[in-house]
C-alpha cells in the first residue's frame, strides 16, 4: 500500500498543531524535519509492535522532545531532555490539559534519552525513544520498510542534521558531563547514524 504521507505527517489534534508550530518557531529546519520524521517512524512502527498510543500526546512530546538543546530554552544545570520536558510540561499546562495528563510530555521526552524505555511502562516514552535512535543513529532500520525510510526522508530532508546535532550533543556533554547527551557524544553514534542514512538513502 503506498504511503499517505499528508495523513502520516498530519497533526492529529489542534494543541499538536500548536506543538508543530513552537517546535518551527524556535528550532533550525534540520531539527524540525527530525522531529517530524520521529512522529513518522513512531506512528509507522506503532501497528507493527502492537502499540496503540495516544496519538495527541505522543505528537506534542515528540515534536517538543529536543527543545532543550535550542538557544532559547538550553538550560545551564539540567540534561536537555529534562529542560525539554519542562518546557513540554509548560506548553500542555498552557494548552489546558490536566496536570498528570501535561506531566506525562515531560516524562516521554525525558524518556527518550533512555538507553531503552519498556513498551509496558510508557508506550509513547518508548515509541519515541526508538524513533529518534533511528532518525539519529539510525539504529535498527531494519524494523521499518526502507521504502518508507526513503521516502518520508525525501519528503522531510536531512538538511545536514547528523553534523548539526553532532555540534549541539558535543556542546552539551562538555558542560553537562554526567547527562545522557555525553554517553550519547561518546557513543559516537550521531555521526555514525549520518553515515547509516547516507548509505540507505544512496541505495
Amino acid at each position: 500500500m503506498a504511503l499517505d504521507l499528508d495523513a502520516l505527517l498530519a497533526p492529529p489534534t489542534p494543541t499538536a498543531a500548536r506543538a508543530l508550530d513552537v517546535v518551527r518557531a524556535w528550532s533550525s529546519p534540520a531539527l524540525v524535519h527530525h522531529c517530524l520524521r520521529s512522529w513518522a517512524w513512531a506512528t509507522l512502527l506503532a501497528p507493527t509492535i502492537e502499540l496503540a498510543p495516544d496519538p495527541e500526546l505522543l505528537f506534542v512530546a515528540t515534536m517538543l522532545h529536543d527543545l532543550g538543546v535550542t538557544p532559547h530554552f538550553d538550560a545551564v544545570q539540567v540534561p536537555f531532555e529534562v529542560a525539554g520536558g519542562a518546557a513540554g510540561t509548560v506548553f500542555a499546562i498552557g494548552a489546558g490539559w490536566p496536570a498528570a495528563r501535561a506531566r506525562r510530555v515531560g516524562e516521554i521526552v525525558e524518556r527518550h534519552m533512555w538507553p531503552s524505555v519498556d513498551p509496558d511502562l510508557d508506550a509513547e516514552g518508548h515509541l519515541l525513544e526508538v524513533a529518534t535512535s533511528l532518525d539519529v543513529s539510525g539504529v535498527g532500520m531494519e524494523r521499518w520498510d526502507h521504502d518508507d525510510l526513503r521516502i518520508v526522508t525525501a519528503a522531510l530532508p536531512r538538511l545536514g542534521f547528523s553534523d548539526d546535532f553532532h555540534g549541539l550533543v558535543h556542546d552539551q556533554a562538555g558542560r553537562k558531563p554526567e547527562s545522557a547527551a555525553a554517553r550519547l557524544d561518546h557513543s559516537g553514534n550521531v555521526l555514525a547514524g549520518g553515515q547509516r542514512w547516507a548509505s540507505l538513502l544512496a541505495g
